[in-house]
């Protein structure tokens, strides 16, 4: 059984930073691709960030290039997303997501439970 169990959410004020972290367990992901989803208050959950297996490449959403960084250690079953100069729109569930072979963010891939993230003054 795989898990995934994000920490490092909370409250932070506009321009502030904060760093989440994706522990994996179950059986080794370092082959598989990993990404950061976030879903806002009635809106879709959408793509923020993803990164290669080894780490080799990444990608990240228009609205979030330049002010996050998603990075990985597979030796410690790990992936991390720095978010800097956070904006009150960058609030909501922020979802770590591991391809199954289906694709970064299908529904039946391997999904943690989300952190909350609130960009407030």
């Amino acid at each position: 059984q795989v898990q995934l169990v994000e920490t490092g959410g909370g409250l932070v004020q506009p321009g502030g930073s904060l760093r989440l972290s994706c522990a994996t367990s179950g059986r080794t992901l370092s082959d598989a691709a990993m990404a950061w989803f976030r879903q806002a208050p009635a809106k879709e959950r959408e793509f923020v960030a993803a990164i290669r297996w080894n780490g080799g490449r990444t990608l990240y959403a228009d609205s979030v290039e330049d002010r996050f960084i998603i990075s990985r250690d597979n030796a410690k079953n790990t992936i991390w997303l720095q978010m800097n100069s956070l904006k009150p729109e960058d609030t909501g569930v922020y979802y770590c997501n591991a391809d199954k072979g289906y694709g970064l963010g299908a529904p039946n891939g391997y999904w943690g439970q989300g952190t909350q993230v609130t960009v407030s003054s």
